[in-house]
């Protein structure tokens, strides 16, 4: 495997992965293929799956049944995964791997770094991203072309993408096109939609990150986000726009409504979380 010159310095690993998965609801849906590229400060690489070890794809049993349409997509069936481990398995080790670790993908802010934390919090251990950076590089691709991930690796590379929709050929593509980005941006600003000026792009994973976020949220689904004054925001339904800590203090049954609810768990943590702070008086 070729290694790829990010053209950055980074102070610690940064993390590439994808995951292929049962479908796209964040509170159901569950992994069945997993790649992850760390990129060390030093510049080595570290792949799971190794290919130079004879593992070609990291296959997880998710634990229901595969829907069709998704199949049709990842080309991954139930056959596929029945002798394959289950992530509770692979969890304890994988998490020690990406510990002080920042994390990037394609769409990962929104789908991948979420979902991974939900399948980690079944396995009762908290992935927090808290301490980490996240750097998604559709939305640095969203606000800077406005494009897909073939589309990408074709803009930025010149090449086809070849494996689409297998978890490491799909990484090794958002590599190369971070790559790119990096480079190309660094000097190049543009006019948005609304005549405001965007970039050039940080050359700093910390920078990067802040540069591709879309909303500050706190529960990385988005139910939940910051304010101008760092309070904690609703971000649905009719309490959207009120203070987290108000709604649950005047409206005792939203809470217990929440932790019922068809949310996902890092979301229901969050709840619980202000509960708590609540009834200490904090």
């Amino acid at each position: 495997m070729d290694v790829i010159d990010l053209n950055l310095s980074l102070e610690r690993p940064l993390v590439f992965f994808d995951l292929e998965t049962t479908g796209t609801d964040v509170a159901k849906d569950r992994i069945v293929e997993m790649a992850f590229v760390k990129v060390m400060p030093d510049g080595q690489w570290h792949v799971r799956p190794d290919k130079g070890q004879g593992q070609t794809r990291l296959l997880v049993n998710p634990e229901m049944p595969i829907p069709e349409g998704s199949s049709e997509i990842h080309g991954i069936s139930d056959a596929d995964v029945a002798d394959a481990p289950t992530f509770a398995t692979m969890a304890p080790r994988l998490y020690r791997w990406l510990e002080g670790c920042d994390l990037a993908g394609f769409n990962s802010n929104r789908f991948d770094v979420p979902l991974l934390a939900e399948e980690f919090l079944r396995c009762n251990i908290a992935f927090t991203v808290d301490d980490r950076h996240l750097v998604d590089v559709q939305n640095i691709f969203h606000k800077m072309e406005q494009r897909t991930l073939r589309a990408a690796l074709k803009f930025y590379c010149g090449e086809d993408l070849d494996g689409a929709h297998e978890a490491l050929p799909d990484i090794l593509a958002t590599i190369k096109v971070f790559a790119d980005q990096v480079k190309r941006y660094k000097d190049h600003t543009i006019l948005d939609s609304r005549g405001e000026e965007v970039g050039p792009l940080p050359q700093d994973v910390p920078g990067i990150a802040k540069f591709g976020q879309r909303g500050r949220n706190v529960d990385m689904v988005g139910r939940f986000v910051f304010n101008d004054n760092d309070e904690v925001e609703v971000n649905f339904g009719k309490y959207k726009g009120q203070k987290l800590r108000e709604v649950l203090t005047k409206f005792s049954g939203y809470g217990e409504w929440m932790m019922k609810g068809d949310f996902p768990r890092y979301t229901k943590w969050v709840v619980q979380e202000m509960m708590e702070e609540i009834k200490a008086g904090r």
